[in-house]
């Protein structure tokens, strides 16, 4: 008797649980095979956005801590979701969450402002380690890129740190990236001096290996000034011979225009004086 009292009473319990269990269990297993599914999903999305950033030749450090955050972000999404999937009320926890993201980007604003710059600078690569750049009222060639902010090294040896957030958000030009440059080159002669002449003498000033000859050297004239003739020089030339060419034309140039006869003339000033009269 007692025996079969106990188990109508289990019976009894057993079919006041068995709905729960079937109730919950199916939407534990459905969270279960959720996460599973979402964990190895966000771990192939991260490695392909690692390969596509190695891809474009991104920075190493970027590439592991782009992916790694992104790991991060996304499993923190799932876990959120597949919370919800079981009952879990999940409306205070992402409250929190957005609250803290919020505070933490309000102390941070300077430095966060500098990171997203980084990123984007050895994403996009508007300049690469060795080149020579002008930005931000500086110049220097670039010695290191960094996260947070980026090292340029000035032609007299000093050192500058450039934060990359207004790097990024300014005007930046770079003297290396074209394989070639022009060189435009001005040069005054006298009103009185042979044109033709004077462009012949610098076009063969111009006959030097380092210039290109596709496009071709040119000589034209492009002012007639208040004391002189300005003819111009425009050469294309590899980018790294550029300083040692201009260098070559400030020092010929002198000499060539005097063995043809062809004056380079000075500043000219007239001075009038005028002289009173004494009255009688």
């Amino acid at each position: 008797m007692d025996l079969n009292a106990e188990v109508d009473h289990l019976w009894k319990i057993s079919q006041s649980w068995v709905p729960l269990i079937m109730q919950y269990g199916s939407r534990v297993l459905l969270a279960l095979v959720t996460l599973c599914i979402g964990w190895w999903l966000i771990n192939r999305l991260t490695n392909k956005v690692g390969a596509l950033l190695a891809l474009r030749n991104a920075d190493q450090a970027l590439q592991g801590f782009v992916s790694s955050l992104a790991n991060i972000i996304l499993k923190i999404l799932l876990i959120v979701s597949v919370a919800s999937m079981i009952g879990i009320e999940t409306t205070s926890f992402v409250a929190a969450i957005g609250a803290a993201g919020l505070a933490i980007g309000l102390a941070l604003q300077g430095s966060l402002s500098n990171f997203a710059g980084g990123v984007l600078i050895l994403l996009f690569r508007p300049f690469r380690i060795g080149d020579w750049i002008e930005a931000q009222n500086v110049s220097g060639t670039v010695d290191n890129i960094q996260i947070f902010h980026t090292i340029l090294r000035t032609g007299d040896n000093r050192t500058v740190i450039v934060p990359n957030g207004i790097l990024s958000n300014g005007i930046i030009t770079n003297t290396n990236r074209q394989p070639t440059r022009k060189i435009v080159f001005d040069v005054g002669v006298d009103y009185e001096a042979d044109l033709k002449q004077a462009q012949q003498v610098l076009l063969d000033m111009a006959d030097d290996p380092r210039v290109l000859k596709d496009p071709a050297p040119q000589a034209v004239v492009t002012v007639l000034g208040d004391n002189a003739i300005t003819l111009q020089l425009r050469v294309w030339t590899k980018t790294g011979d550029m300083g040692d060419l201009v260098s070559k034309f400030n020092i010929e140039i002198r000499d060539r225009l005097k063995a043809a006869g062809i004056d380079i003339p000075y500043p000219q000033r007239v001075i009038r004086v005028v002289q009173d009269t004494p009255k009688v």
